[in-house]
């Protein structure tokens, strides 16, 4: 291989229009990403009120995940990358995990509402604080050694059979991410309706809801994506002809994903919403 194929070049040449918009797009996907999330993380952090709640935790977790991706965008969206085992420019699938992660906070958090509703009292005794980071630790873990194994199995086969495991996992988690969804908006619809109005109840069913809006993101961004990686296995082309990962459709919308969601977040979200006023407001106030 020469060394010239190793030269980085941008991810499309800017020789037309077209080429340009898409660059620029890329560009404030890119740092629209990681200026919210971070936005969303760093008021969350800076609120002891909000970090007592076992549901900003999971909130923490995906703006942490969704702030990689951001940043990372900068690299696999600005210039010409590929995750194929060749490529020179491969990020050896760290990059792809963070995506992962964020679908599996996402997939957390609706099974932490579940059981906060259904088992208001049992939740409150198991899912402490300690435990709760305990679950955010795990998936973020286990991601990691999910890449390391696939980058350190030697044979092609092998490395093939955690590929598919893993979509195969994957296209599980979001048959349940749809079932927790049917299952929380039942309850959202009729169990808290006919609960005795309260401030509590107002709390779980703003919470219930804005999960409900943020999994219906996720899914139907992921279901884009995943039938897109189905579509390239049926024809035997993995890249289906896309030239880099800055240009695959399928592989763009979710990160499109992860800068609605701290979008969702603020919006469904009283208490966020005046910690971040209240921290911008802060920012501007020092700066002056």
């Amino acid at each position: 291989m020469s060394n010239k194929s190793h030269v980085l070049s941008l991810v499309l040449p800017l020789t037309s229009f077209g080429n340009v918009l898409i660059f620029l797009f890329n560009v404030f996907l890119a740092t629209a990403i990681t200026c919210l999330n971070v936005s969303v993380f760093v008021s969350i952090l800076l609120s002891r009120a909000l970090r007592g709640e076992n549901r900003f935790m999971y909130m923490l977790s995906t703006c942490l995940s969704d702030t990689c991706i951001g940043v990372s965008y900068y690299y696999v969206g600005v210039f010409d990358v590929n995750e194929s085992p060749d490529s020179p420019t491969r990020t050896f699938y760290v990059i792809p995990t963070f995506q992962g992660i964020s679908f599996m906070a996402v997939l957390a958090a609706q099974a932490d509402r579940y059981h906060a509703v259904v088992s208001p009292f049992k939740y409150s005794q198991r899912m402490t604080r300690n435990r709760t980071l305990m679950v955010i630790c795990s998936y973020w873990i286990y991601a990691f050694f999910i890449v390391a194994l696939h980058n350190l199995l030697p044979s092609m086969n092998a490395r093939q059979i955690t590929s598919f495991g893993g979509l195969a996992g994957n296209i599980l988690a979001v048959i349940f991410m749809i079932g927790f969804n049917i299952r929380l908006f039942i309850i959202a619809m009729y169990q808290l309706g006919k609960e005795a109005p309260s401030e509590e109840r107002d709390n779980k069913r703003s919470s219930v809801h804005l999960i409900l809006v943020v999994a219906v993101f996720f899914i139907g961004t992921w279901v884009s994506f995943f039938c897109g990686i189905l579509i390239c296995l049926s024809l035997n082309t993995p890249s289906c002809a896309f030239k880099n990962e800055g240009t695959d459709p399928f592989r763009i919308l979710p990160r499109v994903n992860a800068a609605l969601t701290p979008i969702l977040y603020i919006r469904g979200c009283g208490a966020l919403k005046a910690s971040l006023y209240s921290t911008v407001c802060r920012a501007c106030c020092k700066r002056r």
